[in-house]
């Protein structure tokens, strides 16, 4: 593909997505664009073997956009990334056709393995802000991934995802009730922590409190006995 058919995908694209566009001009102003064609450069130069130039540019790219794509990923056709500041895509990730990333998305693995340690992503799904994909896995087409969800295993095709860590609540556009999650209310840890120590020191109290009644019912048994 040319150059300016490649452009004129892209302003397609984001035309069709982010309604704020008000012209083809403003595509030229987003930094999703710019890091987009950048990668495009990049991963030519790196899949020929010139890695240091390859990351050069891609590293340039991230200063400017706040877009890192590894010039190693394998990156379909269709891509948008919204607003974009904070993406990570990682060296081994494989990102297939029309997906939309939000800001503070992250394509990454899960620790310093060899090899394919980064997620698969399939055709047309949805990772909102903020979540994080970690591992070589799969997510399937048609897949929902929801804001700040921490992803850590595969997902079927045509789910929606949510929490952390993700869960399926959606499958089908079926609903599932023994996973549901809440976006909002997302599980924490340390409260959960905290309200057991709570409920614990509650129960020791009481205890506390019937021995010490016990021990003076004792005390006066005695006293009356001897």
């Amino acid at each position: 593909m040319s150059v300016i058919s490649r452009i004129k995908e892209e302003i397609a694209i984001i035309k069709a997505r982010d309604p704020a566009m008000h012209s083809d001009w403003e595509v030229f102003l987003y930094p999703s664009f710019r890091a987009i064609m950048n990668y495009r450069v990049s991963h030519k130069l790196y899949t020929k073997g010139h890695f240091f130039l390859a990351r050069y540019l891609s590293q340039r790219s991230a200063r400017r956009t706040g877009i890192e794509i590894h010039p190693g990923a394998t990156i379909g056709r269709g891509l948008f990334i919204d607003h974009g500041h904070g993406v990570v895509i990682g060296e081994t990730a494989i990102v297939g056709d029309n997906v939309t990333l939000y800001q503070g998305v992250t394509l990454g693995g899960t620790g310093k393995e060899s090899g394919k340690r980064h997620p698969t992503i399939g055709n047309n799904v949805m990772i909102s802000a903020g979540a994080k994909v970690l591992g070589s896995f799969e997510i399937g087409d048609n897949c929902k991934i929801g804001a700040g969800s921490v992803v850590l295993s595969p997902v079927p095709s045509n789910c929606t995802v949510v929490g952390i860590p993700g869960r399926i609540v959606k499958r089908n556009n079926i609903s599932c009730p023994s996973m549901e999650l809440n976006q909002v209310d997302l599980p924490d840890p340390i409260k959960e922590e905290i309200n057991e120590l709570k409920t614990n020191k509650v129960t020791m109290e009481e205890r506390v409190q019937e021995l010490e009644v016990m021990v003076l019912k004792l005390a006066d048994m005695v006293a009356k006995n001897s």
